[in-house]
């Protein structure tokens, strides 16, 4: 029975493999490309929905706090304008999270983005914790979401998972959430979609 269960999570949890590591960024890059999104400071759990089987594939989340990154943790996300090191995507512009959107969703696939409104201590808390983490090891992107999660005040209930849509679903019940759902109707995978992204 364990055997069964192990292969399940491992098929649940197939879009969060780990790809090449590739050119980490400097300080400097980071720095130049260094992006706040204007208004509060927020947390945006990113989870990857199966259109076919309604089952979570990726979790990923996106910090608006001193600087807006994306804790991109096992992620295939690469482009060689977007400043990556380990499992943090830097520079989240408006074009950079649009890129980043259509690059996951495609007919297979829908993205749901969920955003809670934190104070600039929680995402910076957030924001700290996900730089310092290192590169995440495969299939454990939600595993390492909730980690992080858990360590921030006011997300001290989240429980550790290593479902997408388990946390997903935790994270509707957050006091003030709001929830968008993106779609796009390509065919392909995210190494397409990827190599569509113009920047």
């Amino acid at each position: 029975m364990r055997i069964v269960a192990m292969f399940a999570v491992l098929l649940a949890l197939a879009g969060c493999a780990t790809a090449p590591t590739g050119t980490q960024a400097t300080d400097s890059q980071i720095a130049d490309v260094a992006y706040r999104a204007p208004g509060a400071s927020t947390l945006t759990l990113i989870t990857m929905i199966n259109n076919t089987s309604g089952s979570g594939a990726h979790t990923a989340l996106l910090i608006n706090g001193s600087q807006r990154v994306i804790f991109d943790p096992a992620g295939s996300f690469r482009n060689d304008r977007v400043m990556r090191r380990a499992d943090v995507l830097y520079g989240i512009t408006p074009a950079v999270l649009a890129a980043y959107k259509g690059a996951h969703t495609r007919a297979a696939f829908h993205m749901v983005l969920q955003t809670v409104e934190v104070t600039p201590s929680q995402a910076e808390t957030a924001l700290r914790l996900a730089i310092a983490r290192g590169a995440v090891s495969s299939a454990q992107c939600a595993a390492s979401t909730t980690a992080l999660l858990a360590q921030v005040q006011g997300f001290e209930a989240v429980k550790s998972t290593w479902f997408p849509k388990n946390l997903m679903n935790q994270f509707e019940t957050l006091p003030g959430v709001k929830t968008e759902r993106y779609y796009e109707d390509d065919e392909g995978t995210i190494l397409d979609g990827i190599a569509k992204v113009q920047l």
